[in-house]
């Protein structure tokens, strides 16, 4: 592997760990909402940490949305999906998991549509 590959890695593991040594871990009440982006999608998930145990996940790569790209809209619909599944297993509150990327653009419009949709975090 390339040394400028190897920086680039080891960069970003840094990022996602310094952003989740400041979050509570998730738990079966309260989980972690991850939230990550490739080049072409957008994917949420949320995650019992003392369990090891992904409770639901949604992206715009499943079934149900799939002719969804990656723009805003789709991180609109994304966070309304991950709020009403959460719902539907009685889950109010989540801890928000931004990972390395910043709270900004899609990020924030995931958020913000999954707090209208009646997520608390």
């Amino acid at each position: 592997m390339d040394n400028s590959l190897k920086k680039r890695a080891k960069s970003r593991w840094a990022r996602v760990h310094r952003v989740r040594n400041g979050l509570t871990s998730g738990t079966a009440i309260k989980p972690r909402l991850s939230v990550s982006k490739t080049n072409l999608h957008i994917y949420a998930q949320l995650i019992d940490d003392e369990k090891g145990v992904t409770i639901a996940g949604i992206g715009t790569q499943s079934k149900a949305n799939k002719s969804l790209g990656k723009s805003k809209e789709s991180a609109k619909t994304i966070g309304q999906q991950i709020a009403q599944i959460a719902k539907e297993k009685n889950i109010n509150a989540v801890v928000f998991d931004r990972g390395r990327c910043k709270y900004h653009g899609l990020l924030a419009q995931l958020a913000d549509a999954a707090r209208e949709a009646g997520l608390n975090f």
